[in-house]
């Protein structure tokens, strides 16, 4: 029996439906109650969409604002109640360290987001490896997440699936300001250093920039970052490699 188009349409639809759930599932230990906010989770803002309110496109970026202020929030009681004599100063930087972009963008990776997100309006399109949207999409699922399963159900998918990946005690132990290290070392060496952004390239959702350490004048070590910020410490470690200083040498 041959089925008609429209019916062929709807049952490819409602295999990919299935096939998305299931994922989800996967990912998250539960069954979605509410699937369409999941795939506005993995919908990137260049793939965004128009909806019945006038010049409103619809992407991720508001669950993913959503999403970083519960993530935060977590993360900050969690490291409150584990530190319980550390100050401020502490608790902030290795929040900072925990919620880094590009080690969001590793987790989402290794959670399999990258599969399911949707850029350019081509699901499974090949991404360029720098980029921050693999981290926005972790950001806009802990945000569905709250939205279809409440807090409770969030923070135990944050501090257990999340917070497993990392290794606390080297995140705590290694100063990964390889920057600041790179300086201290040229102050002690009486160096002068220099960073330079020597170039830029993408497009307003993917910008690559490429920073160049010059040490007392001369080209030293290059990095790149979806940020200057970023392409400078990448700059720096690859600097600091060369030297051979240790992120933990004071």
């Amino acid at each position: 029996m041959i089925l008609p188009i429209r019916n062929f349409l709807r049952f490819r639809a409602d295999s990919e439906e299935k096939k998305f759930r299931k994922a989800i599932a996967h990912i998250i230990g539960a069954r979605p109650s509410n699937a369409r906010v999941y795939q506005l989770a993995f919908r990137h803002t260049s793939a965004s969409k128009e909806t019945a309110i006038k010049g409103f496109k619809e992407s991720n970026e508001r669950l993913e604002y959503l999403g970083d202020a519960v993530l935060g929030m977590v993360i900050a009681e969690f490291l409150f109640k584990k530190f319980p004599y550390k100050d401020e100063g502490f608790l902030t930087e290795i929040r900072s360290r925990i919620v880094n972009r590009e080690t969001l963008n590793g987790i989402s990776r290794k959670l399999g987001l990258d599969k399911l997100i949707e850029y350019d309006g081509s699901r499974g399109r090949i991404m360029p490896a720098r980029t921050s949207m693999y981290g926005d999409a972790l950001e806009a699922l802990v945000g569905a997440i709250y939205l279809d399963k409440g807090f409770q159900f969030t923070r135990r998918f944050i501090l257990k699936e999340l917070l497993g990946h990392y290794d606390l005690d080297s995140l705590i132990n290694n100063n990964l300001n390889y920057k600041s290290k790179l300086i201290e070392w040229a102050q002690r060496e009486g160096k002068k250093i220099d960073f330079l952004i020597i170039s830029e390239k993408g497009n307003n959702h993917f910008r690559e920039f490429i920073a160049q350490v010059m040490v007392s004048g001369e080209e030293f070590a290059t990095g790149s970052g979806y940020s200057k910020k970023k392409a400078e410490q990448s700059a720096a470690e690859k600097a600091c490699e060369l030297l051979e200083i240790k992120p933990t040498d004071s």
